[in-house]
């Protein structure tokens, strides 16, 4: 089972991390990383950047064409600032490593399972379906 930890803050968790030297919080996210890579279910984590950067924008779908604006949506906690994706044996192996996250006070981490191919057996025969097989093969990933 794949799953992806979602990595979201609070205006709390952001002052938080504030009285935290960088570094320091470098080399926690690093050691947890190296837990995961060592256990052999990181399958991919990356961090985002500051929406200070201005590099943010969002496309709205709700016309048509799509309109897109500068900067992110919503309100803080709405906001996610990086993620990992594991692969895992269950739900419980999921929480436990999620749980080890070194996240500080206000910050959470939202858990969802991603869809795999035997969630969509009802539709084998689609051309898509046997598509993505396919690319998935090609870009070497399960």
């Amino acid at each position: 089972m794949k799953y992806m930890f979602i990595m979201r803050a609070t205006d709390e968790a952001i002052e938080a991390s504030k009285q935290v030297p960088f570094e320091e919080i470098l080399n926690q996210m690093g050691a947890y990383n190296e837990q995961l890579i060592k256990a052999g279910v990181m399958l991919a984590g990356e961090g985002l950047t500051d929406l200070s950067e201005g590099s943010a924008f969002v496309v709205d779908f709700s016309e048509e064409p799509p309109v897109v604006t500068d900067g992110p949506y919503g309100e803080t906690h709405e906001l996610f600032n990086g993620f990992w994706i594991v692969q895992v044996a269950s739900k419980e192996e999921a929480k436990e490593w999620a749980s080890r996250c070194p996240l500080g006070p206000g910050s959470k981490l939202e858990v969802r399972r991603i869809a795999e191919a035997d969630d969509f057996a009802d539709f084998a025969d689609n051309e898509y379906i046997k598509k993505e097989a396919a690319w998935r093969q090609e870009l070497n990933q399960p």
